[in-house]
């Protein structure tokens, strides 16, 4: 068994959690002595993502191949993977790391081709929340659920980015029969440094994709209902893109706080951290947000929601935890606006979470996935 590996990383949208993920990864793996590409949809994203991907280009040995993916399942499906799987049997990968329902998918199907072919390809799949996050009740998600059992045939290891991420998997498609690890995502160690705001910096702070599920309704309206109890407006700067933005803009126009929020467009988390003294992640769904990870790294205080893995970074009794719901928010902002010194000292400790979160420990815990599944 060789130790350089040649590592293909699959997913769709370049965006958000799942890039942040393979970003990171890719940095360790490549510091580790392996060959690394990466393989995803050439439809999302934006300026801020191809920044990011000029800065990956030059140390990434197999190259980064971008190409149309569908979101959904529909006609279009046979022809993008028709030329997804001929760009990974070019790059002859040793290891098929797949994130996210589609890379999932394409990882397997893919990878399972590529053994009939007689070569020897690990296939591993990483969820992170993705078709885990449909209802087990409905018709969609039966059909979702239902695919992924059928999928675990085809897969050698499953790495779960969270406990809620797994059970949540036993719940909904079954004990899996297959090896499966915990790994937790984890942070660079210059992200443990304090991040400080600025002088005239704004109340909140949402980052994150704008869409329903991460819960920027919610954070417009808490804003709303907040103020009054403060006895002020508020202000705030809302951070990131997506389809959903032009609906924001609309909320908050309709709730009078046009003069009170700014939206900017997708920018380092550590930038953005310097533009408000509170960080809010109103999310309705996750399974571990890098977000909540480099906001307490930096030592920026925050209010998050209870749902995915965020209780196991912050432990399920923290009182900085809601249900995403903006009255509740609300009244939580007042309680961390009144007095921000004491609010602070309710986040976790630092040190206890560098030695949970860090960067090297997620990238060896991954690597030993890797040569489990190839000496298989």
């Amino acid at each position: 068994m060789v130790d350089n590996l040649r590592i293909v990383h699959c997913f769709r949208s370049p965006v958000g959690g799942i890039f942040r993920h393979v970003r990171d990864l890719t940095e360790a793996q490549v510091t580790a002595g392996h060959s690394v590409g990466i393989v995803c949809d050439s439809t999302t994203g934006g300026e801020f993502e191809e920044r990011l991907f000029e800065q990956m280009k030059d140390m990434l040995a197999l190259g980064i191949h971008r190409t149309p993916m569908q979101r959904h399942v529909g006609p279009g499906d046979l022809a993008s993977a028709r030329r997804t799987y001929r760009i990974i049997k070019e790059l002859r990968p040793d290891v098929l790391h797949g994130h996210g329902a589609k890379g999932g998918a394409y990882t397997r199907l893919f990878g399972s081709l590529l053994r009939v072919s007689r070569s020897r390809v690990a296939r591993l799949y990483s969820p992170h929340g993705g078709s885990l996050h449909y209802d087990e009740n409905t018709t969609t998600g039966k059909l979702f659920f239902a695919l992924e059992r059928f999928m675990a045939r085809f897969t050698d290891h499953l790495l779960f980015v969270s406990d809620y991420e797994r059970r949540t998997y036993r719940r909904k498609v079954g004990e899996p029969q297959i090896p499966n690890t915990l790994v937790y995502n984890g942070l660079r160690a210059a992200e443990f440094e304090p991040a400080i705001s600025s002088p005239d910096a704004a109340d909140l702070l949402y980052i994150g994709m704008m869409r329903d599920l991460k819960g920027p309704d919610i954070f417009i309206d808490a804003l709303a209902l907040a103020g009054p109890r403060l006895g002020r407006a508020l202000t705030a700067v809302m951070v990131g893109a997506g389809d959903d933005l032009p609906r924001y803009h609309a909320r908050v126009k309709r709730l009078g706080l046009e003069g009170y929020v700014r939206f900017l467009p997708p920018m380092p988390a550590r930038e953005a951290f310097a533009l408000a003294a509170l960080v809010i992640v109103p999310s309705r769904a996750e399974a571990m947000p890098y977000i909540v990870l480099e906001t307490l790294a930096a030592g920026k205080p925050m209010i998050a929601t209870s749902v995915g893995g965020i209780p196991e970074i912050f432990g399920s009794g923290s009182p900085a935890l809601i249900r995403p719901d903006p009255v509740e928010l609300a009244d939580k902002v007042r309680q961390a606006l009144g007095d921000l010194a004491a609010y602070r000292k309710l986040m976790p400790d630092g040190a206890s979470l560098k030695a949970r979160f860090g960067a090297d420990v997620m990238a060896a815990d991954i690597e030993k996935a890797y040569f489990a599944a190839l000496n298989k």
